[in-house]
């Protein structure tokens, strides 16, 4: 997997301007069903915005790229699960992923909109949830709203660590400098809202159950 992620740096490295498209693969593969278990994308994304940070790659351009490909992924999931139905969870691949399969469903019913948000952020499910959104009937115009908000959230979340570390933290000028901020500032407000989001749903039928006793 080390000499994979090598090879795909260095190709980046070497052909900067297949970058974008490189990036929206790694992101699309994250989010298919399966396939995203075996896609080191976080790595690559690590490495990716190291060189957004450095100035080798423009963050404008790996940005759109990366979010574009993560909602493909993501909306290629949920129409798989729509189209087949529920016996897609219970064939082959997914039959031999039945822990991660059930923990999607369990988070999916109890949190609906809101998992596939948190979802995209959530490495062992990631790939599951939007599946799982599509079979168990979830609104088309539902989970693109989530599937949108979500990858235009992740993508930044992914590559801030490795374009910080190659920032310096006084330079903080320029409109990519910027922007990524931006990005990163948001990424950690959806997380604050997402987990205010769950710990209320949980609460509302704590509460239900202790006043039908």
């Amino acid at each position: 997997m080390d000499q994979f992620v090598d090879q795909i740096r260095s190709f980046i490295e070497t052909n900067q301007e297949w970058a974008g498209p490189v990036t929206a693969l790694l992101t699309m593969a994250e989010s298919v069903v399966i396939l995203g278990l075996f896609v080191p994308a976080t790595a690559l994304m690590l490495i990716t915005g190291g060189l957004v940070g450095s100035g080798s790659l423009d963050g404008a351009t790996i940005l759109i790229w990366g979010i574009a490909g993560a909602i493909v992924g993501d909306a290629f999931s949920y129409w798989l699960g729509r189209g087949v139905g529920p016996r897609v969870l219970r064939r082959w691949p997914l039959s031999n992923h039945r822990p991660a399969v059930a923990r999607a469903r369990l988070f999916f019913s109890r949190y609906g909109f809101a998992s596939v948000l948190a979802g995209r952020f959530m490495g062992p499910i990631r790939s599951t949830i939007p599946t799982v959104a599509g079979v168990m009937g979830m609104s088309h115009a539902r989970f693109q709203t989530a599937n949108i908000l979500s990858a235009a959230l992740w993508v930044p979340a992914m590559l801030a660590p490795g374009y910080l570390t190659m920032r310096n933290v006084d330079d903080i000028s320029g409109a990519s400098h910027i922007g990524m901020a931006i990005g990163t500032g948001i990424s950690i407000l959806l997380g604050v809202w997402l987990l205010c989001m769950v710990l209320r749903k949980r609460r509302v039928p704590a509460a239900g159950r202790r006043a039908r006793r």
